[in-house]
């Protein structure tokens, strides 16, 4: 076991070599590859700040019940009551008189409102479930509104459908692009083993003949794929991340201006270190081809 870690820590130490060898190759190496990750990682974190744009904004998947206008208090606690069995997240109650009070104090509502003999408007309920997947609010929709003394129950479903398939559609773009930028990965890091291999040709001929192993071999080259990957994978994390904190002013500005706040959701460290994995692992598959196919030639 002591001799297995030998080993690795000596390829690991050759791979860390190589890369400081030539540093102008390993910076661009690690540009390229920090782009090709930085698009697909840009493109979902922008998809869940996206998701959480349309689940805060006002009035979005939201459930309005509005009770008949001849309903009582013991009718609104028979609602109440059943909201909490069945509405598993939240609830607001707006009596009729406050609405009376937010319409008169709408501009230009005053005099009308002054106008009319008594109040029109009924009791209300808004609800934010916890589910807001678009079959579960039109779920939801349809069994309250077969409860007693609700007159009508207002769900825009058709915009929470529109949104949840763009969303689906964003994903299935992404996937395209992480899959095509991600075979782009492989083939630069394969690219890359294969000159080293070439240049090294005479060395690997020696090592084979002192009766060097495939594994020995091989070793400090995937370490170097893996390596150059994963130090490209944290180049991407911090080009997200600062790509995200110029944007998060002008995001939050713009947020006012329509009256609402919101502000974008940063990566952390779980999701630099989710991409440094993908990216060392595709740099360690794109090693992996290259010395199978450019070793060939030694046998």
């Amino acid at each position: 076991m002591n001799a297995w870690f030998i080993q690795h820590r000596a390829a690991l130490a050759a791979a860390f070599r190589r890369l400081w060898a030539t540093p102008l190759n390993t910076l661009l190496s690690l540009v390229v590859i920090g782009i090709a990750l930085t698009l697909p990682a840009f493109g979902y974190v922008a998809l869940d700040n996206l998701r959480d744009l349309g689940r805060s904004a006002s009035g979005v998947q939201q459930i309005s019940l509005f009770m008949n206008l001849e309903a009582g208090k013991k009718d609104v606690a028979e609602i109440e009551n059943r909201l909490r069995q069945a509405a598993n997240g939240k609830w607001k109650f707006v009596p009729k008189e406050e609405a009376l009070k937010r319409m008169q104090a709408s501009e230009g509502m005053a005099e009308i409102v002054a106008s009319l003999p008594r109040n029109p408007l009924p009791d209300a309920f808004i609800v934010e479930p916890t589910n807001t997947e678009p079959e579960a609010l039109e779920i939801l929709r349809k069994e309250i509104s077969g409860w007693p003394k609700v007159a009508h129950v207002q769900l825009d479903s058709a915009w929470v459908k529109r949104f949840d398939a763009f969303l689906r559609l964003g994903k299935l773009a992404l996937w395209m692009l992480a899959g095509l930028f991600g075979a782009g990965l492989v083939a630069v890091t394969f690219n890359t083993i294969r000159l080293q291999v070439m240049a090294q040709s005479v060395e690997i001929e020696v090592a084979r003949m002192i009766g060097a192993t495939d594994g020995f071999i091989r070793r400090p080259f995937y370490y170097f794929g893996a390596l150059q990957g994963a130090l490209g994978g944290l180049l991407a994390a911090g080009l997200v991340l600062g790509a995200l904190h110029l944007l998060s002013g002008p995001v939050g500005e713009l947020a006012a201006l329509y009256g609402g706040s919101f502000g974008l959701r940063l990566p952390g460290v779980p999701e630099a270190a989710v991409l440094a994995a993908l990216g060392a692992f595709l740099g360690w598959l794109g090693a992996q081809l290259s010395v199978s196919l450019s070793l060939r030639k030694f046998d």
